[in-house]
């Protein structure tokens, strides 16, 4: 497995281009912003995608996954309970942020779901609490986490916008995310990586562990 991270739109976005290095089949996980500089560091890696994954609904990482799923012919996947707030414009933020945005999931994921792609297995682990439908794309083999904006490097998601919940959020980290074994290299939305084993030591709410 190979990731390439690029920081996209206003609210600085980790958009990451996850690939198979024996295939190069790729996939592309929040594409917030600048569809046109994805597509390209795609080309330059030399990478096919194969399918768009989105952590949760807000604007700052999906507003270029329509683009990219009509460029490459790719299918978008999301949480099946955050479907209404992907198809909600005000709830997603867009229409305060940047434009109005809305999209329509082609395959919808829920709890515990295997997901095959790009020669990966993918567990999905739902964590609310940032959003209501926001989930987690975990690879055990390669003991990599996508943590959307559940959890950040030494902080968590904000829970002040529609659908958050701060007591919600504190238990999908500390009742799942923090369960994951401590070599688990964690990729946030948000500025830099970290592991659990860090996050459970240092995190502030990670001190019971």
């Amino acid at each position: 497995m190979k990731i390439n991270q690029l920081v996209v739109g206003v609210c600085q976005t980790n958009c990451y281009i996850i690939y198979n290095k024996d295939t190069n089949e790729a996939m592309i996980v929040d594409p917030g912003d600048q569809a046109e500089d994805i597509s390209m560091r795609c080309r330059m890696l030399g990478v096919v995608p194969k399918a768009i994954l989105l952590t949760h609904g807000h604007f700052d990482h999906m507003m270029a996954a329509g683009k990219l799923k009509e460029e490459f012919h790719i299918p978008i996947y999301a949480a099946e309970k955050e479907v209404p707030l992907l198809a909600d414009a005000r709830a997603n933020l867009s229409a305060m942020w940047a434009r109005p945005v809305c999209i329509k999931p082609d395959c919808l994921v829920k709890e515990g779901d295997e997901l095959d792609i790009c020669g990966f297995s993918i567990t999905v682990i739902e964590t609310p609490g940032h959003t209501i439908g926001g989930v987690c794309f975990y690879i055990p083999e390669e003991e990599v986490l996508l943590s959307g904006d559940t959890l950040f490097c030494g902080s968590f998601g904000r829970t002040d916008f529609p659908t958050g919940s701060m007591s919600v959020l504190a238990r999908s980290i500390r009742e799942k995310l923090f369960q994951l074994p401590d070599v688990t290299q964690v990729y946030p939305g948000h500025e830099s990586s970290t592991t659990i084993g860090y996050e459970k030591r240092y995190n502030p709410l990670g001190g019971r562990f």
